[in-house]
């Protein structure tokens, strides 16, 4: 029987048409079972569950726990960077509520606008990934707790902290910061001593070879963690050649903290005659032609051209007597030093937080920060130091001498030192 060609290939496309029709019905029918296996936006709003797909893979990182509702959580801690919201960092996470909710409540202990870069954030979640508690790092010690488990729950948790003192002493081979950080004294005291002896030393000319320093300071610990945070120095001694230099920190009977010689004489001058780093002198004390009315007029004080938002810095100890915007002056500080001695702030940018009336302030604490308000042709600070209500040109002013203790003060102040040299030499060699 002869083959015929023409019914073979007939059943051979019938027969690949079928297993193609059925292959195809099988892959849709798959897919159908996988679409219909996620599940729904109405059961997830049914659990107050919301989800946002992570934009980023946290770090995880083992700490110890701020108490016990976390220790079977897992955590994942973020790092503030710049320019990041805390708005952002959520849409990492699930959570039970909104995060409006959330980020709502937080503000009212928190102003998050007041995010750091660099700032921790810890969450907690439990095994189906839903965040139950948000830990805030406010600083080393202070924690903002957002509580997620049942109600929606914010406070600040204050941990239990133990200071202190730590001494250190080198040779400057170099130069006093350099060896500070090779002898590994933290950087934030290396600044804190060059301001301290300031006064007394040009660090270019003064400062030589074989010079010894010494130096204590207050190391406060959070207890059961690694963090830690500087204080102030205790005490400090710089040995050039045969001249030392040698200052103790004391709380005096007014309630400032500042440094003396072992005589009760005070390391600093009364008023600092420029309160600022790195500024430019742009205008004098005296007559001069304004350069916005074009009148001849007396600009009573001096002017320090810095750009926007450079510190400002106390010109001395004293009360807060004026904070606000005063006329021509645009935002303004006055502080009062004592019966006859005040200084005046003018165009700044903005204030430090928590300078107002009424607060003391310390020599050298910043204040406020450079800015361009009122009748200002560019960013400048205008300096005032005013006596017996008078304004004086500060760069001629022969400045009174810093406090000196008497009485009272004075023996209390000489059994303090004692006690400060004594921790000192005894961390040192002990």
């Amino acid at each position: 029987m002869p083959i015929n060609f023409k019914t073979i290939y007939l059943f051979t496309l019938i027969f690949f048409g079928l297993y193609i029709f059925f292959n195809n019905i099988s892959n849709l029918n798959l897919k159908k079972n996988i679409i219909f296996s996620e599940p729904k936006v109405e059961e997830i709003q049914n659990k107050e569950t919301f989800k946002v797909s992570k934009k980023e893979a946290p770090t995880l990182i083992a700490t110890t726990p701020i108490d016990n509702s976390i220790t079977n959580l897992n955590e994942e801690i973020f790092t503030v960077k710049k320019g990041q919201t805390f708005s952002e960092i959520l849409d990492n996470f699930i959570f039970k509520f909104d995060k409006f909710e959330i980020i709502n409540l937080v503000n009212n202990k928190f102003d998050l606008k007041s995010l750091k870069v660099n700032q921790k954030i810890s969450f907690f979640s439990d095994e189906d990934q839903i965040i139950q508690k948000i830990i805030i790092d406010l600083d080393f010690k202070t924690k903002l707790i957002v509580n997620l488990s049942k109600n929606l729950e914010v406070t600040k948790k204050e941990l239990n902290t133990q200071t202190d003192i730590e001494s250190k002493e080198y040779i400057i081979t170099n130069s006093l910061y350099a060896d500070g950080v090779n002898s590994n004294v933290p950087n934030e005291v290396l600044v804190k001593l060059i301001q301290l002896f300031s006064f007394d030393l040009d660090f270019q000319r003064d400062i030589k070879k074989n010079t010894a320093v010494s130096i204590s300071y207050e190391k406060t610990y959070v207890e059961n963690a690694s963090e830690f945070s500087i204080g102030d120095i205790d005490y400090a001694k710089i040995e050039i050649g045969k001249n030392n230099l040698e200052y103790f920190k004391f709380l005096t009977d007014e309630g400032f903290i500042d440094y003396f010689n072992r005589e009760g004489k005070n390391v600093k001058k009364s008023i600092l005659k420029t309160p600022l780093d790195g500024a430019r002198l742009s205008s004098n004390f005296g007559m001069r032609k304004h350069p916005i009315s074009g009148f001849n007029k007396m600009h009573k004080g001096i002017d320090f051209a810095a750009p926007i938002g450079t510190p400002i810095y106390a010109g001395g100890n004293g009360i807060v007597e004026y904070v606000g915007t005063n006329g021509g002056y645009g935002k303004y500080i006055r502080i009062r030093h004592n019966n006859e001695y005040k200084t005046a702030y003018a165009h700044l940018n903005s204030y430090k937080k928590g300078i107002s009336k009424g607060v003391r302030v310390n020599q050298g604490e910043v204040i406020g920060y450079v800015g361009n308000t009122g009748r200002s042709t560019g960013p400048h600070l205008h300096y005032e130091i005013i006596y017996q209500n008078k304004q004086i040109n500060p760069l001629t002013l022969k400045l009174p001498s810093g406090k000196i203790l008497k009485g009272e003060e004075l023996k209390r102040f000489e059994k303090n030192y004692k006690m400060i040299l004594s921790n000192h030499l005894n961390n040192l060699y002990e």
